[in-house]
C-alpha cells in the first residue's frame, strides 16, 4: 500500500468510521433498523430493571413490612410486569446479536467483493509497487478486524449510547442533585479515555502496517525458500524477520498497553463515583434534602453502575475499534486507488468480407478480426482488418519521470514477421513488450497497431489481440483443460485439444492420471517446468492471437525440453507477428529481424546473416566474444 503519514490517518478516522458505517446501512438498511430497535428495547429493559428497585422498595416492599396479614397481589403483578420487561430485553438482545453476525459477514463479503473488483481495474504499476503479502494482508488481517468491529463493537457502541441516554434521564428524574456529581465524574472519565485512547490508536495504526510488512516478508520468503537454502541465506532471513517482528512487537505491545489500562482506569473512576454517590446520597437522605428515599438510593446506586458500565464496555472494545478503523483505512486506500485509465474507443470485432470485398462486422467468429473505428467528426465508422502490423515511432519511456528507459525507439514488425530483441539485462527488451500491451503508457512518440495509435484502442480489445508466453508460467488451481481454456473462455473441448496438439502438449497430457481432466494446484506442482511451459503455449494457442509475444519462454528449461517447447512455439508462430525476447541466440536465427538494444537504444538491426557480416555487438554475442549480462 501507499505509505501515508499517521497524522493524515488520524485526521481521517471519523471519515473512515462514517464510510464504514455507510457500508452497513447501505447493504442491510432494514436489518440494521431492526437491530437499532432491538438494541433500544434491550437498553430500555436493562434500565427498567434498575428503575424498578425504587418502586419495588417504596411502593410494594416497605409498605408490607410489619403487616400481620400482608397482601402480595400487587407485588406479584409488579413482578410479572418486570419479568415481561426483562424477557423482552433478553429476546431483543438475542435478535440483534444474531442479526449483527449476519450483517457483519454480509458487509465483509461486500468489502472483499469491492476490493477484488476494484483490484482488477488497477494498473500493473500498482502491483509492481506493492508486495503480494501486503495486498493479501488486506483480505485477511484487515478484513478480520472489520468483522470484530461490526459484529461486536458497533452493537456495543449503540447499546452503550442508548443506555447512557436512558440512564441519564432516569437519574435526572430520581435526583438532579446527585446527577450533577455523575456529570462531573463522567467528564473526568471522558478526558482520561481520550488521552489514553489517543496513544493507543497511534500504536494500533503502526501495528496494522507492521503486520502487513511481516505478512509480505513471510509470503516472499515462502515463495523463495529454495533460493534461501541454496545460498545459505537462512540466518540473514532470520535477522531480517526478527527486525520486522520486533517492530510489530513494539507497536502491538504499546497499543495493547494503553488499551488494557483503559478498562481498569475507567472502572476505578466508576467505583469512585459509586462511593461518592453513596456518601452524598446518605447525607442528603439524613438531612431530608431532595426527597431521597431508600428506594431512590437503591435505584440511583444501581444507575451509577449502569451509567459507568457503557464507558467501560467501550474501553474494552477500544482496541478492536481502533484496529478496525486502521484496517478500514488501508482497505479504503486500495478501493480509492486510481483505476487504470482507458480513453480508447476503437473496438475489436468479428468481421468478414462481403461480395465487394468490403469488411463488415458480424456476430459469429469467422477467424477474421477488424478494428471498428468510429469517427466523431462525421459520425462514420470504418473497419481496418487486424493483420498485426506494429510500429514504434520515436518512442521515449521511463517508469519514473526522472529515469528514462527507452530513448527515441523506432522499429516495425510487418504482419507475419518475427522480430527478436537481444540485449543485456535492463536494456529495455521487456519494457518494449509491456508498452505494446499498454501496461504502461509512453511519455513521447507513438505506437501504431495496423496504422492505429494504440492509445485510441480499448485496452481490453488491444490485449485480446495479443498472446503472451512468459518465462515464468502461471497456472491456476483447476483441471488441465480449464488452464488451457483460460486463453479463450469460449473455447470448445475440440479447440482445446487442437491447441494442445499444436503446442506439443497433447502427448504428456494424455499420460496424466485423468488426462485433460487432471486437477493441478499450487501453480502446477507435480509438472516439470517444460510441461508447464507447454501448457502456457497451448493457452496462447487457443486464444489464436494475430500477434504473439515470447518473453524468454525457454530460458529456464533444459536443451532437450527446449527442442520440444521450441517446436510448439514454431507451430504457434506460423502466420503471426511475433516479438521474441531470448537469451539463447540459437532460437532466433530464423527471425526476420533482430534488434540489438543497449541502455534503451537500438544499436543494431538486421537479420542473422547481415548482423554476422557486420561483426558488431550481435556477432560478438553470437560467437561468445561478448556475454549477455
Amino acid at each position: 500500500m501507499s505509505k501515508r503519514p499517521e497524522k493524515t490517518i488520524n485526521k481521517n478516522t471519523a471519515k473512515t468510521a462514517k464510510r464504514l458505517l455507510k457500508y452497513v446501512t447501505d447493504t442491510y438498511k432494514l436489518q440494521f433498523i431492526l437491530v437499532f430497535v432491538c438494541i433500544f428495547i434491550s437498553a430500555a429493559a436493562s434500565v427498567s430493571v434498575s428503575l424498578s428497585l425504587k418502586f419495588m422498595l417504596d411502593d410494594f416492599i416497605l409498605p408490607l413490612v410489619g403487616q400481620s396479614n400482608p397482601d402480595f397481589t400487587n407485588f406479584y403483578h409488579a413482578m410479572i410486569v418486570l419479568g415481561c420487561i426483562f424477557a423482552a430485553g433478553v429476546i431483543a438482545t438475542f435478535i440483534y446479536t444474531r442479526m449483527m453476525v449476519f450483517i457483519g459477514q454480509g458487509v465483509l463479503k461486500r468489502v472483499r467483493d469491492d476490493m477484488f473488483e476494484h483490484m482488477q481495474t488497477l494498473p500493473i504499476r500498482y502491483f509492481d509497487q506493492n508486495t503480494n503479502g501486503s495486498i493479501m494482508s488486506l483480505y485477511t488481517n484487515d478484513t478480520d478486524t472489520l468483522r470484530q468491529m461490526i459484529s461486536q463493537a458497533i452493537p456495543q457502541a449503540l447499546m452503550s449510547f442508548f443506555t447512557i441516554i436512558v440512564t441519564f434521564i432516569s437519574m435526572l428524574v430520581l435526583s438532579p442533585i446527585l446527577t450533577i456529581l455523575a456529570v462531573v465524574v463522567i467528564g473526568i472519565m471522558i478526558t482520561v479515555t481520550k488521552a489514553i485512547g489517543g496513544n493507543s490508536g497511534k500504536y494500533f495504526i503502526r501495528q496494522q502496517k507492521s503486520l502487513a510488512d511481516v505478512t509480505g516478508f513471510i509470503e516472499e520468503r515462502m515463495n523463495g525458500q529454495r533460493v534461501v537454502k541454496v545460498f545459505n541465506h537462512e540466518r540473514k532471513s532470520e535477522e531480517e524477520f526478527d527486525k520486522l517482528n520486533e517492530s510489530l512487537f513494539e507497536s502491538a505491545a504499546n497499543a495493547n498497553k494503553y488499551a488494557n489500562i483503559m478498562g481498569p482506569v475507567v472502572g476505578n473512576i466508576g467505583n469512585l463515583q459509586f462511593v461518592l454517590t453513596a456518601v452524598l446520597g446518605g447525607v442528603l437522605a439524613i438531612e431530608g434534602i431532595g426527597g431521597i428515599t431508600l428506594g431512590v438510593m437503591a435505584s440511583y446506586l444501581q444507575f451509577t453502575k449502569s451509567f459507568t458500565q457503557p464507558f467501560m464496555q467501550v474501553a474494552q472494545q477500544f482496541n478492536s475499534i481502533v484496529m478496525a478503523l486502521a484496517g478500514a483505512e488501508r482497505i479504503f486506500a486500495l478501493i480509492d486507488e486510481e483505476p487504470e485509465t482507458d480513453e480508447g474507443y476503437v473496438r475489436l470485432v468479428n468481421a468478414k468480407k462481403d461480395e465487394n470485398g468490403n469488411i463488415i462486422e458480424c456476430e459469429e467468429r469467422t477467424g477474421m478480426w477488424a478494428w471498428k473505428h468510429p469517427h466523431s467528426a462525421d459520425g462514420s465508422v470504418t473497419y481496418t482488418e487486424l493483420t498485426g502490423d506494429v510500429r514504434f515511432e520515436d518512442v521515449t519511456f521511463g517508469y519514473n519521470e526522472d529515469k528514462t528507459i527507452l530513448h527515441d525507439i523506432s522499429l516495425f514488425a510487418k504482419p507475419g514477421q518475427k522480430l527478436a530483441f537481444v540485449g543485456s539485462t535492463g536494456a529495455g527488451k521487456t519494457t518494449i513488450t509491456n508498452l505494446i500491451n499498454r501496461f504502461y503508457d509512453i511519455q513521447d512518440g507513438k505506437i501504431r497497431y495496423d496504422g492505429i495509435n494504440i492509445k485510441k484502442i480499448k485496452k481490453d480489445d488491444l490485449r485480446r489481440s495479443l498472446g503472451i508466453v512468459l518465462q515464468d508460467t502461471h497456472l491456476f488451481t483447476g483441471t488441465i483443460k480449464d488452464n488451457i481454456r483460460y486463453g479463450n473462455l469460449g473455447a470448445t473441448d475440440e479447440q482445446i485439444y487442437e491447441a494442445a496438439k499444436l503446442a506439443h502438449a497433447d502427448q504428456f497430457i494424455k499420460m496424466l492420471p485423468d488426462g485433460y481432466d487432471t486437477v493441478i494446484s499450487g501453480d502446477g506442482e507435480g509438472l516439470s517446468q517444460g510441461q508447464r511451459q507447454l501448457l502456457s503455449i497451448a493457452r496462447a494457442a487457443v486464444a489464436n492471437p494475430p500477434v504473439l509475444i515470447l518473453d524468454e519462454a525457454t530460458s529456464s528449461i533444459d536443451t532437450r525440453t527446449e527442442s520440444i517447447v521450441q517446436r510448439g512455439m514454431d507451430n504457434l508462430m506460423k502466420g503471426r507477428t511475433v516479438f521474441v525476447i531470448a537469451h539463447r541466440l540459437s532460437t532466433i536465427r530464423n527471425s526476420d529481424a533482430i534488434i540489438v538494444l543497449e541502455h534503451g537504444k537500438i544499436i543494431e538491426r538486421g537479420d542473422h546473416e547481415d548482423l554476422i557480416k557486420n561483426k558488431g555487438t550481435y556477432y560478438q554475442l553470437y560467437t561468445g566474444k561478448l556475454e549477455l549480462s
